[in-house]
């Protein structure tokens, strides 16, 4: 009874009040000063020091990967991916279309041609079928894209790989603490990249990593992030002297970036709880929406999990999805759209192969990303439900 009273009363007064529900809002622990002061008395404020070791550490000994190396950003992390696939001009590499531009652009910049795939009907991940439409003789890689952070159908798609020997790249950008059969995501393929941008759920600003789950990789790996050098291998006394041994770049952030990320990393169980929490408070709320047919909620599939990276909901057509927008807006609530889809966008329009992508399609201009982040109140979460649920009555 207790309950049902704050429940309407909470009602109440939301009705009588204006809300503004943001989209997102970057979680600070409280302890990120604490180690950028080490940091800076330390007087090592460069890349590959101390804290950067320990975040290796963490993710190497939490999730199993071979090997981890920080980047400035997601997007370097794929780009590194694309050196160590040795894509040169003219390969072909598949990838979804309903995904960021840094997924191509990584391979692109390697003068690959991109040939993307359709997702699946019933959630916006890459569809096997689709990889085994598009192999040709010149494939030499397949990325995947764990939407939402949840996963791809590994198993058919290393399937696909091993048969045509092929590598195979995981952007796990939304995908840190999300699993495929109990395996980690990001370590399931010969590569895996992450996201630690503002907007993820473990963040440092602009950040990311490289995992290497193939042992063949892993010296080149080091190299090519220290600038093309074996400077990190001096570093640990491998080596007397250090040289330029490949091409490479600054791929690796500062020390400042890892003291801020490993924050995050100390408060991980309590951040990722927070985050599945108001992720099935959500699906829960809604659930009757979806029951009645007016919106769509994700569909998990049994073999994955999902880490709370963000909450979406499916309208019934672009046009539906644009009007509750525009009204969520009027009551203060930002909600968002996301990917364009990259084989119709002015860049790659005319070097696209033809193919019709309608799932792709159907979730580029249906899907609506909800207020999302980790001290989100259960009031807001409440508004959130409730505007939408007038807007269909």
């Amino acid at each position: 009874m207790l309950r049902k009273y704050a429940y309407f009363r909470n009602t109440l007064i939301l009705k009588l009040i204006s809300m503004e529900v943001v989209f997102n809002k970057p979680f600070i622990t409280g302890r990120e000063t604490h180690h950028l002061a080490r940091i800076a008395l330390s007087g090592k404020l460069s890349g590959n020091g101390a804290y950067t070791r320990i975040c290796h550490d963490f993710f190497e000994k939490r999730f199993g990967f071979r090997k981890t190396l920080l980047t400035t950003s997601c997007t370097d992390a794929l780009e590194m991916a694309a050196i160590l696939c040795e894509i040169s001009p003219g390969d072909e590499v598949i990838m979804p279309s309903y995904t960021f531009v840094s997924s191509a652009n990584a391979f692109i910049l390697r003068g690959a041609v991109i040939r993307f795939a359709d997702t699946g009907p019933d959630y916006p991940n890459i569809s096997p079928a689709e990889i085994r439409r598009l192999i040709t003789e010149k494939t030499r890689a397949i990325l995947v894209v764990h939407y939402g952070g949840v996963a791809c159908e590994m198993d058919e798609i290393m399937e696909i790989a091993r048969e045509r020997n092929l590598l195979v790249v995981e952007d796990a950008a939304h995908a840190v603490d999300s699993f495929y059969k109990g395996k980690p995501l990001g370590s399931i393929g010969h590569f895996g990249t992450f996201s630690f941008h503002e907007t993820k759920n473990i963040i440092c600003g602009e950040g990311g990593m490289l995992a290497i789950n193939n042992e063949r990789f892993v010296r080149r790996a080091e190299i090519i992030w220290e600038k093309g050098t074996d400077r990190a291998a001096f570093y640990r006394g491998e080596v007397d002297k250090y040289g330029w041994k490949d091409i490479g770049s600054s791929f690796l952030p500062s020390e400042i970036t890892a003291g801020m990320l490993y924050a995050q990393l100390e408060a991980f169980e309590s951040i990722q709880n927070a985050r599945k929490a108001l992720w099935s408070k959500y699906y829960s709320a809604l659930k009757p929406l979806h029951d009645t047919g007016k919106v769509m909620l994700p569909e998990v599939p049994e073999y994955a999990t999902i880490n709370g990276n963000m909450f979406y909901i499916l309208a019934g057509s672009p046009s539906e999805r644009d009007a509750l927008m525009d009204f969520l807006k009027s009551k203060g609530i930002q909600a968002v759209f996301h990917y364009l889809p990259l084989h119709s966008s002015d860049y790659y329009r005319d070097k696209h192969d033809g193919s019709d992508l309608p799932n792709t399609r159907k979730f580029s201009g249906c899907i609506i990303r909800l207020p999302f982040f980790n001290e989100m109140k259960e009031e807001e979460v409440n508004y959130v439900v409730e505007e939408i649920s007038r807007y269909f009555r």
